[in-house]
């Protein structure tokens, strides 16, 4: 009996206890609301936009937004998600720090006191950039993401403002964003816009979406400067391509510096610098100075050049000498144009074959070709790169030189014919001449001539055809291998450095001729050999008229053999309107 009576106000007790509790907190629930479970957030901080998940029990079924509602300090809550255990929200833009509260009908239950936190940026890096560049914004309370990927859906998506443009970052962090600016910003301020929408008066979704906006961080912007190329051999032309340089280069402190370098300065606009990597530059930052300021472009890499194989080693002239390697550079960068072609300037560009000036068929930054000039000589096949030391200013120039690229040995071989057989033959009949040094066969021809590509923009009144004066002839004289009977020449059949295989041409028994002049008789006559070449002019440009090599193998008759005999008949067959309906 006394243990009975004791439980029993013991019961009295507690349901006294929490009617107490609940006049005292103000509240009407319920005993059985009051011993559930307390609702957990799953956060006690957030910020406008984002989702806040409430746990607990008891919350019933959801029934609608009028009856079911979640408020933040008094301010309704959008509600995303409503299950029995399980509430989702999206923190209101307009809601302040204060107790978040799950209505359902005339009952209220607490999930205790929420704090809002607005977004602050701490810094950004860099605070002065070109468009384009990546920027860095570190803070506090941007938020795990930027939401949505769409930027019409109906929650909106945080973003953030670069000198008035709109920019949707790349990384987004709640300590850390990262962008591009894109190229239509301005310079202004940098700042963080959290996306929040919150519901209509009835409780439904939802309201036009609004922002809250961290502090603002000055951003300046800065003109880009486009670097072409970025690396290159000693006397390389760079361009800066940009705006705001000036019109001319106004201060002496004014200079593009690589790796703390002086560079020489051809050409200075506002929107264009064109320069030369210096005989003694060095890999390092490309740094450009104007005004006081010093702007880095880029890091610029001085390459070294290198000859990797040469063939042949041995050749007579004419040959098509090829050089591989790398790092060559351009052959006509010595100009102050942004373009090599407008001026084409070689400068002391060149290769010399034996101490001899080779004439150069291509210059590409892993590949040299050159013709071996008439004048060439048994030696040191070398590559030279023109450059120089600028003058106080950057202005040129305190010395002017070369970087030699020695590739390796050439021999010059002496053509020598030893034999040839038969001594008479008909036509289209086969000579064979044997010896040494002959070289290759070469199936170029030089219908224009070798500054074809100097002169390529320009209108040409100077291709020599035939003789000097003479009009409405063809273009003569564009082998350099040839055999020739009697002065016309023959159709090579093979043609190697040891052996020629050509066959007796028609026209020698036929009769040559010209405007004026006709020889109907030239069977007899010398079999000769030639290869030709030309040499560079004393200035450096090209080229001297061709030059030859002349070998005589001997006397040589065509024989009256081998005529095409005519066909009687051919016209009755093959009437000449056979094939025309005219």
């Amino acid at each position: 009996m006394p243990i009975r009576l004791s439980m029993k106000l013991f019961s009295i007790l507690t349901i006294f206890l929490l009617w107490l509790v609940c006049l005292v907190g103000g509240t009407n629930i319920t005993i059985a609301q009051a011993v559930q479970r307390p609702i957990e957030l799953s956060s006690r901080s957030s910020i406008p936009g984002a989702t806040l998940v409430l746990n607990g029990k008891g919350f019933g079924a959801f029934k609608s937004t009028q009856f079911n509602r979640v408020t933040v300090n008094g301010v309704s809550a959008l509600v995303q998600r409503w299950e029995t255990e399980i509430i989702e929200i999206k923190v209101p833009f307009r809601a302040t720090s204060g107790p978040v509260e799950v209505l359902m009908g005339k009952k209220k239950r607490s999930a205790g006191p929420l704090i809002i936190m607005a977004p602050r940026i701490a810094a950004i890096t860099p605070t002065e950039a070109e468009r384009g560049t990546t920027l860095e914004i570190t803070g506090h309370h941007f938020g795990l993401s930027a939401g949505a990927r769409d930027p019409n859906t109906m929650f909106g998506v945080n973003d953030v403002v670069v000198g008035g443009v709109v920019v949707r970052p790349k990384r987004w962090k709640d300590d850390k964003i990262e962008l591009e600016i894109p190229p239509n910003a301005e310079s202004g301020d940098v700042a963080v816009r959290l996306a929040s929408s919150d519901p209509l008066p009835d409780g439904s979704c939802c309201a036009p979406v609004e922002y809250v906006v961290s502090n603002a961080v000055p951003l300046k912007l800065i003109p880009s400067v486009r670097v072409d190329p970025v690396s290159g051999p000693v006397g390389t032309k760079v361009v800066l391509f940009g705006q705001g340089f000036g019109n001319a280069k106004e201060l002496v402190d004014d200079a593009v510096l690589i790796g703390g370098r002086p560079v020489t300065i051809a050409q200075w606009k506002d929107d264009v610098i064109v320069f030369h990597v210096p005989l003694d530059a060095e890999s390092g930052p490309l740094v450009l100075k104007h005004q006081g300021r010093e702007r880095m472009l880029a890091q610029f890499t001085v390459h070294v050049p290198r000859a990797i194989s040469m063939s042949p080693a041995s050749a007579p002239i004419g040959t098509l000498l090829r050089i591989k390697g790398e790092h060559f550079g351009a052959y006509s960068e010595s100009g102050s144009t942004p373009y090599n072609f407008m001026d084409f300037k070689t400068g002391e560009n060149r290769v010399e074959i034996g101490g001899v000036p080779a004439v150069i068929y291509r210059w590409n930054d892993e590949r040299i070709d050159v013709w071996v000039p008439f004048s060439a000589k048994t030696g040191k096949v070398v590559i030279y790169r023109s450059a120089n030391k600028p003058n106080i200013g950057g202005l040129c120039c305190a010395e002017r030189g070369t970087q030699a690229i020695e590739v390796g040995d050439f021999t010059l071989a002496t053509p020598v014919i030893e034999s040839y057989e038969p001594r008479t033959a008909g036509l289209d009949a086969t000579v064979t001449i044997k010896g040494r040094g002959f070289g290759t066969f070469l199936v170029t021809a030089e219908h224009a001539d070798l500054g074809l590509n100097q002169k390529s923009y320009k209108r040409r009144g100077d291709i020599e055809i035939n003789e000097p004066g003479e009009q409405a002839t063809v273009v003569s004289n564009v082998s350099r291998t040839e055999v020739l009977f009697n002065g016309t020449a023959a159709l090579v059949q093979s043609w190697t450095d040891e052996e020629i295989v050509v066959t007796v041409p028609h026209r020698n028994l036929y009769g040559i001729g010209k405007r004026g002049e006709f020889f109907d008789n030239l069977a007899t006559g010398p079999l000769v050999v030639r290869r030709g070449s030309w040499d560079v002019l004393p200035d450096g440009t090209c080229c001297s008229p061709k030059k030859w090599i002349t070998l005589e193998a001997g006397p040589f008759t065509i024989e009256a053999k081998g005529l095409p005999v005519p066909d009687p008949d051919f016209w009755n067959y093959h009437p000449p309107d056979a094939s025309t309906n005219q």
